[in-house]
């Protein structure tokens, strides 16, 4: 057992904060004296003091040997794996990293098809072909689950030679499908499963909270330590088990996905969040569980508005447990959109959601809320259901009240073969039937509309147009507004 009071990257940065020389090196402001003070004024010069670069003492984040290597080796204890590798360009660098450790050009990979942008640029690094399986769905929340092992069996059956099995545990809503009976299945073919875990990294460290992936039985999984714990955004781990996923190529890969010159604020930030869950994780997570049943109780309990949850009458294959921490309010019975009311919310009553959908808002609620945030948020509420219902009701039926729901996806070309073709910009309503060129994705959360590849259908042309229509945000494209796309230029 380590010491997990310890804090090895902490520790050698504060020896260099304090020690006197004369800097040379990178980065140019030295340790401050030459930042802005524009810069200063609102951060304060301290933090700039331990904004360094790989200098003796302070280890390399791509061949570690010292304080890096002592502070991943905590983490891995910490999280449950033989290995953990830290990141500093996100959870994305993780994922495409996972990908690129395990498939090659022309490889098959399973995964769902509402994984994160970060899988399809994988897809285009690697050159990997994706076998998509479409996730369980729940038509009338317009909310898509897990896939189910059963799915996940069955394209195994139809392809035993692919070289990995991609899950998303959770969902960006907290759903977590049976990751045991995935890995289960994986298993038996000796390849790889591979767990977008951004949104899980606390599952480790209280029982109430859904199932670890590595517990369940992942090889390798990537987790956004900055997302629901304590450090700075773009912080995040991967971490492996077992011998199916070969460590030196996570490591080659990671070199080819990560930035040289890694920030150091960042690399403590992932030491310090480590020591202070493994500590105190169990106490912080129950005081979040509590204050998210809080918020859950007093919001459901307010005329028109409904939260998502789990019950054994509702557990299936995709949705087998639910992270009690991340809230999803339905709002549609106020007659009003998630657009609408994220918009009210943030802008007249205080009160910012992590992402808005048509029917929902969703809330990140974790070991930074206090009690008066969830007092303003259930306040919130109340005023929205007081003041901004309508009278004209929208019921919760997406067929026969034409609500967005997903489309269908056919991929005529591997991702990476659609991204370097020769490709030309039409206007949107001109690209049906057309091979997209480009990723095309409303953000949060993340999870393409479209990807380089697939052939451009009608449904998706009216999904993207009402999500804009209803003030959504597309990012990925070229062209945020979505009156054009980039498609294959025909022959």
């Amino acid at each position: 057992m380590l010491n997990q009071n310890q804090t090895p990257l902490l520790d050698a940065i504060k020896t260099w904060m304090t020690r006197s020389h004369a800097a040379f090196y990178t980065p140019g402001h030295k340790q401050g004296e030459g930042i802005s003070e524009l810069l200063t004024d609102l951060l304060g010069k301290a933090v700039f003091r331990a904004d360094l670069t790989e200098l003796t003492g302070l280890d390399n984040l791509f061949a570690p040997g010292g304080a890096i290597q002592e502070a991943q080796q905590l983490a891995a204890e910490a999280f449950g794996a033989s290995q953990t590798w830290f990141l500093v360009n996100g959870s994305t660098c993780g994922v495409e990293a996972a990908i690129l450790a395990t498939c090659g050009v022309g490889d098959k990979i399973i995964l769902p098809r509402n994984v994160h942008s970060s899988a399809i640029a994988g897809l285009i690094l690697s050159g990997a072909t994706p076998i998509f399986v479409n996730p369980e769905y729940d038509l009338l929340l317009d909310i898509a689950h897990s896939i189910t092992p059963c799915n996940v069996q069955s394209a195994l059956q139809q392809h035993p030679d692919a070289k990995a099995v991609l899950v998303v545990y959770p969902t960006y809503y907290g759903i977590c499908g049976d990751l045991q009976a995935i890995a289960h299945i994986t298993h038996q073919y000796n390849i790889p499963l591979l767990v977008d875990e951004a949104h899980g990294v606390h599952f480790a460290f209280h029982p109430e909270l859904p199932t670890p992936a590595l517990t369940a039985g992942a090889d390798l999984t990537v987790q956004s330590t900055h997302k629901v714990l304590g450090a700075m955004t773009q912080a995040s781990m991967l971490h492996t088990q077992g011998d199916r996923v070969n460590s030196d190529r996570i490591s080659k890969a990671l070199q080819l996905v990560q930035s040289t010159s890694p920030s150091y604020l960042l690399l403590a930030s992932l030491d310090a969040a480590r020591q202070q869950m493994a500590t105190q994780g169990k106490i912080l997570m129950s005081r979040t569980l509590q204050l998210a049943k809080e918020a859950r109780t007093e919001i459901s309990q307010i005329a028109g508005l409904s939260v998502l949850h789990i019950s054994p009458a509702k557990q299936t294959p995709g949705f087998m447990s639910f992270d009690q921490t991340r809230l999803t309010v339905t709002v549609s019975d106020l007659g009003i959109t998630g657009f609408e009311a994220e918009e009210i919310l943030n802008e007249k009553l205080g009160v910012t959601a992590e992402f808005a959908s048509q029917q929902h808002l969703t809330f990140i609620i974790s070991l930074g809320n206090t009690v008066a945030d969830i007092e303003q948020l259930v306040q919130g509420f109340v005023t929205l259901a007081k003041e901004y219902r309508r009278t004209n009701l929208m019921v919760k039926n997406p067929v026969e009240h034409n609500f967005i729901s997903i489309p269908t996806y056919t991929l005529h070309l591997s991702p990476r073969e659609a991204f370097f073709a020769t490709s030309e910009t039409l206007p949107l309503e001109q690209t049906s039937d057309r091979i997209c060129a480009e990723i095309v994705c409303p953000y949060p959360p993340g999870i393409p509309v479209l990807m380089p590849g697939e052939i451009i259908t009608k449904s998706v042309i009216n999904y993207l147009q009402k999500i804009l229509a209803m003030g959504g945000f597309i990012s990925g494209c070229v062209d945020i507004s979505c009156k054009t796309l980039k498609v294959l230029k025909s022959r």
